[in-house]
């Protein structure tokens, strides 16, 4: 059943990514390239907002929670950049792969979450709303260093960067407990609703759908760490700290899941490669079908 769930879970995103494809054709490269500006500069920053501001974020589960996410995500940063002498000669194209070693999927955390009764929304939300922050701040900047633009440059750059403004921005009205008023909410998840639906047909028109069915070193050894290498550090962090089991099970689940669409959003928002970020967008979701699920039992059984 779980394995169903998930599925079930992924198959709106296979669906669009395959639209994508079928897409591709009947639209030239500008208009591609457009709707990619289009949802770096204003949809994705929405959806991010949006969903770091409504997420329920207790002071006390932040502070325990956030050191263990972070390190984490490091983990994953650590680990992906041994695939760095199989991959892209150019730094910034090499950084667009890099960064979906430790992105993750926001929207199926919380599908992979409801499929056990070891974790719950409420840690799960913490565990995300600390994790998105970070590590959009991680993926910004390689991608700007990726750049050559200097200390200050790069610093200009991060800082102005409409997807860490965003996440940080939520994450600081999320903990503030502060509501939006509708008439202001309403627009911006209106705007937040076309993000995902449109990145993934963006990753499908993208992608390079020969590589999709086939690893090599470089997006085997980021598969790898994506799936396997954070989820087990996770799993080995959680039981030698005693962690309680709905944030020790949230915390397994979220190092799990597959890398996330804005991976390809960001990477085009900076000229990287965009076909590489979208096939490796595509290979961890499919992987991540089967993977997540034994990640899930697993959980159940030890929690």
């Amino acid at each position: 059943m779980t394995f169903v769930a998930i599925l079930i879970g992924l198959l709106p995103s296979f669906l669009l990514v395959g639209l994508g494809a079928i897409l591709r054709p009947r639209l030239s490269l500008n208009a591609w390239q457009g709707l990619d500006k289009l949802n770096f500069e204003i949809l994705f920053p929405a959806l991010l907002f949006v969903a770091a501001s409504q997420m329920p974020l207790e002071l006390t589960k932040v502070v325990s929670i956030a050191p263990i996410v972070w390190l984490l995500l490091a983990v994953g940063l650590a680990v992906g950049y041994l695939a760095r002498s199989f991959g892209p000669e150019v730094f910034r194209d090499f950084a667009a792969g890099w960064q979906t070693s430790w992105r993750f999927n926001t929207a199926l955390a919380f599908i992979a979450v409801a499929t056990t009764e070891k974790a719950g929304a409420g840690e799960m939300a913490v565990v995300v709303g600390m994790g998105v922050p970070m590590a959009n701040a991680l993926a910004v900047i390689v991608l700007s260093r990726g750049e050559s633009l200097g200390l200050w440059g790069t610093v200009r750059k991060v800082a102005l960067n409409p997807f860490l403004l965003a996440s940080l921005s939520g994450v600081v009205v999320g903990l503030s407990g502060l509501r939006i008023p509708g008439p202001v909410l309403a627009p911006l998840e209106m705007l937040s609703a076309a993000a995902i639906p449109i990145a993934l047909i963006s990753v499908g028109a993208t992608m390079n759908w020969g590589a999709l069915a086939r690893l090599d070193r470089f997006s085997g050894l980021i598969c790898t760490t994506k799936l396997i290498v954070m989820p087990a550090c996770a799993l080995g962090l959680a039981v030698s700290l005693g962690l309680e089991s709905g944030v020790a099970a949230a915390l397994v689940i979220w190092a799990a899941l597959p890398t996330a669409s804005a991976a390809h959003v960001l990477a085009a928002g900076f000229g990287a490669d965009r076909e590489l970020a979208a096939t490796l967008v595509a290979q961890t979701t499919l992987l991540g079908a089967a993977s997540l699920t034994l990640w899930i039992t697993l959980v159940e059984v030890v929690f």
